[in-house]
């Protein structure tokens, strides 16, 4: 483990800030910082002062009045100096929990589900999102390959999509049936995008979204598109016998013309009139 060395300029900075903050709490100007006193922080002080003693008393040190009052101004600006870096280091941790607390908002709680793919197609990350929609545990998923939750059918398209994504890096969008834990097929949009992983190695970036319920309510309205047939425009009739051209110039007669063209149905019977030219003297009584 590497530790990251402090720029000497920071330093000098720092030492100078701790200067003034020293005489600003001599001159009752600012409050002096609170020491910690948690236990173990307790300890390493009586650590720290044990074993200042003890090479003081192995060395046969004696410091003089004046030497002395030098070392402890030292010790009290270093004191500060200690104070500061442990408040800058509390705010920073402060600010990686908010950052922490934000992305895990906008990826994991995300209603899209996402996941990093290896361009020898493993998943490396995934969010909670794209967990819930394969019915599995994100452990499940990493290392595990994309493919193996997309249904046969549709793996052409997938390879496809995969394929020209590689050779041109532009993005690429499609749908394909996807394949839950428990076998439950639904239909997915998908968009992917090239990327560079962190260690520098090309990998792909997969944006899901379950649209079983729009491909659904689309198949219910072709279907009663199919069933709602109507007549349009001017029917080419003739005046005679009544029967009607069709498309390929076929004469058909009305019941069957209208009959193949929408959901009307016949029932035939004989007006009045027709009745009284057909069989003169009978009288008709009903509809």
């Amino acid at each position: 483990m590497t530790t990251k060395k402090t720029k000497p300029g920071d330093v000098g900075e720092l030492r100078e800030r701790a200067e003034e903050r020293l005489k600003e709490v001599k001159e009752g100007r600012a409050v002096a910082q609170v020491r910690d006193e948690s236990p173990n922080a307790v300890e390493i002080r009586r650590v720290a002062e044990a074993c200042v003693k003890e090479k003081m008393k192995v060395g046969g040190i004696h410091v003089a009045g004046q030497e002395m009052q030098q070392i402890f101004h030292e010790l009290e600006v270093h004191q500060i100096e200690l104070d500061m870096q442990n408040e800058e280091l509390r705010r920073t941790q402060v600010d990686v929990t908010a950052a922490w607390a934000q992305y895990f908002d906008l990826y994991d709680l995300a209603p899209v589900g996402y996941c990093t793919v290896s361009e020898e197609g493993l998943i490396l990350q995934a969010n909670l999102t794209s967990a819930t929609l394969l019915g599995v545990t994100r452990s499940v998923l990493v290392k595990h390959p994309f493919s193996k939750f997309i249904i046969e059918e549709d793996q052409d398209t997938y390879y496809l999509h995969r394929k020209k994504l590689s050779m041109t890096g532009k993005p690429q969008a499609y749908e394909a049936r996807m394949l839950k834990k428990d076998g439950t097929v639904f239909w997915a949009h998908l968009e992917t995008t090239a990327a560079e992983g962190a260690d520098g190695a090309p990998v792909c970036r997969v944006a899901m979204i379950d649209i079983t319920e729009m491909k659904n309510a689309l198949e219910a309205l072709h279907i009663a598109s199919e069933e709602i047939k109507t007549l349009r425009g001017i029917l080419p009739i003739c005046a005679n016998c009544k029967r009607i051209r069709d498309d390929q110039g076929d004469w058909k007669q009305m019941e069957i013309y209208v009959s193949a063209r929408t959901e009307a149905q016949f029932s035939h019977g004989l007006c009045p009139e027709c009745v009284e030219t057909l069989y003169p003297g009978i009288r008709c009584t009903g509809e």
